[in-house]
């Protein structure tokens, strides 16, 4: 026989299988987030719109012939979607930049404190991503080069 009263693993009990789920729609999506130079963000899921505990996504428009400044996410990592565009996502490694050159569909994750640009060469088209990150806030630390060396807790 079910006991429907039971917790679930993690401990969580039975409130926490009936909570509602949150609809958010293009239209509602917030730029009252952390922003750099070149790009817009606009918040859809975080700790501020829905209650979200580990996670915030959002999405992110590059404009034509644009790159935003140098930055980087904090403790959280980072995963991209590219839904439009073909941006251009800038590291460095080894005391070089490196580029890789993405299509919609693909998908690119940022590691934490891993300082990067996005930039969009067309002259015609604005370049749109959803962003995922490992934290309920938009962490973005804008930085004055990709050579910056970043603070990390404990280091």
């Amino acid at each position: 026989m079910s006991d429907h009263t039971t917790a679930r693993p993690g401990g969580a009990g039975t409130a926490d299988w009936h909570r509602r789920l949150e609809h958010i729609r293009s239209g509602e999506l917030s730029s009252d987030t952390a922003q750099t130079s070149g790009m817009r963000r606009f918040e859809a899921i975080s700790g501020e719109t829905v209650g979200a505990q580990r996670l915030w996504m959002g999405r992110t428009h590059v404009g034509p012939a644009t790159n935003s400044g140098d930055h980087h996410h904090g403790e959280a990592e980072t995963a991209i979607y590219i839904v439009s565009g073909h941006p251009v996502f800038v590291f460095a490694e080894g005391g070089h930049e490196v580029r890789v050159e993405t299509a919609p569909g693909d998908y690119v994750f940022v590691p934490p404190y891993v300082p990067h640009r996005e930039e969009n060469p067309a002259s015609d088209e604005e370049a749109v991503v959803v962003i995922a990150r490992s934290t309920q806030e938009a962490i973005v630390v804008n930085l004055p080069s990709l050579f910056t060396e970043v603070a990390r807790p404990g280091s």
